[in-house]
């Protein structure tokens, strides 16, 4: 088999195209997330914290005097543990959105009937066949 084939084969396998489909997803819903908990829950609860600002949370470590963390990064290092607040929030945001969604496609799983094969329909030749045969015994 050669390599163009055997790529051409791995490539459309269900579980890879199956793959791609969920991370392209994925990468859709992530932002969807980012933009949740940027734009709408960290203003929220810095305003309920009394208009503190999560994304200008940081310590200069190179001795800069910038207020934001934008300007303090070009300065130098820092220790941005506000933003690093916000992607921990947004991790665990995902993370329940997925185990919820989950956790229903189970309940869906299990409280779908098991469905059982018929047996394959008898082929009419051997029906008249059989029929045939009950009437020659008589």
């Amino acid at each position: 088999m050669g390599f163009a084939s055997e790529f051409k084969e791995f490539a459309v396998k269900g579980n890879v195209v199956d793959l791609a489909v969920g991370v392209i997803i994925g990468g859709a819903f992530g932002k969807i997330v980012d933009s949740l908990v940027g734009d709408l829950i960290m203003p929220v609860a810095g305003k309920v914290l009394g208009g503190l600002d999560f994304a200008n949370y940081f310590i200069p470590l190179s001795g800069q005097t910038a207020t934001t963390l934008a300007e303090a990064k070009k300065a130098g290092a820092v220790f941005a543990y506000g933003n690093f607040i916000t992607v921990a929030l947004n991790f665990l945001i995902l993370a329940f959105i997925i185990f919820m969604m989950v956790r229903a496609v189970n309940r869906i799983r299990q409280a779908e009937p098991a469905v059982v094969p018929l047996a394959p329909a008898t082929p009419e030749d051997v029906v008249l066949l059989r029929e045939i045969r009950d009437a020659l015994k008589k």
